[in-house]
């Protein structure tokens, strides 16, 4: 079998490991619709949580950032230092990288991935049936919303929904919603709903609504990096390929923590005194209620509260669950060795399954936080189509 590769996600690390893989002369087959995530996942008028210099993704040549991008757009501003990009921004400049990059993106869903003697075969939603020496799967955050156990049986009757469900949250205008959670999406969601016309109340685990800090002039003792400027960070960033060698405890305990649930600073004057907040208060049950969601919570205290909403948005986030990916083939995902729910990775990204490899939030558990975020792409992209490369053609 010749070296053909077929890459599973078409969002910021499927299309610059496609474009990596393309600079080393392999046949790549790319499936999914380019940035379909992010346009179709997240709120008309959200904010980019990440700086400019940590939206960019990675390509085999010069020429091709967020800025690249910008410089060539008639009525595009250049997003610079801590400007905030717009996910409409962000979603046009990755389409224009799939454009400049890999136009032959084929907007066909994957159904079904199985694994034979010499390779993988793959079947599409178009009928067609094909066979590849190595697959790519960067399907993001597709399959791994996380909705409580309280509220989950009430998604299919869209009295509950989660934050990734949304692409415009003016529907919400004049309509009780209380939203869940304490992070980015969360804040950002209750914010939106409110400058919508929502009526919003933001309930919280915490003890208080964690923001990041804003941006300080120069000179600075800590390092400055396309997440942050700590020294932690620093290591996240440059010393990716050793964190896979910390304890597995560690690696997954760090994953989840660092960078955890907190708002960009600019959040802040959009929420506080503005949304009211519902702190360290917990769901513990919930049932239907004129024709809306009942909530029983309990608080810091120990007391219970009932909140009635119309709507309850879970902005809570995302659990990597090999068993969501459900185009992988029963047994192919039955042998996969894990790291808690991610699958477990060499240094070049391949699975305990030969010839399978896993990027982005996926590849987390292995090689840290970087890979939740778009600048991970940097590091994981070039890592990963050279392993391809140097993998054997025919087994």
């Amino acid at each position: 079998m010749s070296k053909n590769v077929v890459v599973i996600g078409a969002g910021p690390y499927g299309l610059s490991t496609a474009a990596h893989l393309k600079a080393r002369g392999l046949s790549v087959r790319v499936f999914g619709s380019p940035m379909a995530s992010w346009a179709e996942n997240m709120p008309a008028g959200m904010l980019l949580k990440s700086p400019p210099s940590a939206s960019m993704l990675s390509a085999p040549r010069a020429g091709f950032t967020l800025d690249d991008y910008a410089r060539q757009q008639s009525g595009e501003v250049r997003p610079t230092g801590h400007d905030r990009v717009p996910v409409e921004m962000f979603v046009r400049y990755g389409r224009w990288f799939a454009e400049e990059l890999v136009p032959e993106v084929e907007r066909v869903r994957v159904l079904g991935v199985d694994r034979q003697a010499d390779g993988f075969r793959l079947k599409l939603a178009s009928g067609e049936e094909l066979r590849a020496a190595a697959v790519v799967v960067a399907s993001g955050m597709d399959g791994f919303a996380h909705v409580p156990e309280p509220l989950a049986e009430f998604v299919p009757e869209g009295l509950v929904s989660h934050s990734s469900q949304h692409a415009d949250l003016k529907a919400f205008a004049g309509r009780d919603v209380v939203v869940v959670g304490g992070g980015q999406s969360a804040q950002e969601s209750a914010a939106l709903l409110h400058e919508a016309g929502a009526q919003v109340q933001l309930m919280v685990r915490a003890g208080k609504l964690v923001f990041g800090a804003a941006p300080t002039p120069p000179p600075h003792w800590q390092p400055d990096t396309p997440l942050g400027r700590s020294w932690g960070l620093y290591g996240v960033v440059h010393r990716a390929a050793a964190f896979r060698f910390l304890p597995t405890e560690a690696r997954l305990r760090l994953v989840e923590r660092v960078l955890g649930p907190f708002g960009a600073w600019w959040l802040k004057p959009r929420l506080d005194g503005v949304v009211p907040l519902r702190l360290r208060e917990s769901i513990t049950g919930a049932r239907r209620h004129d024709g809306g969601v009942l909530l029983t919570t309990r608080d810091g205290d120990g007391r219970t509260h009932s909140v009635a909403a119309e709507h309850v948005l879970a902005a809570t986030g995302y659990q990597v669950r090999l068993d969501g990916l459900d185009f992988l083939a029963p047994e192919l995902r039955a042998g996969l060795a894990r790291t808690g729910g991610s699958p477990h990775l060499d240094a070049g990204l391949q699975s305990s399954v030969p010839g399978l490899y896993f990027t982005g939030i996926q590849a987390a558990a292995t090689f840290g936080p970087l890979l939740r975020f778009t600048c991970g792409t940097a590091f994981a992209a070039p890592r990963l189509a050279a392993a391809v490369a140097a993998y054997p053609a025919t087994r």
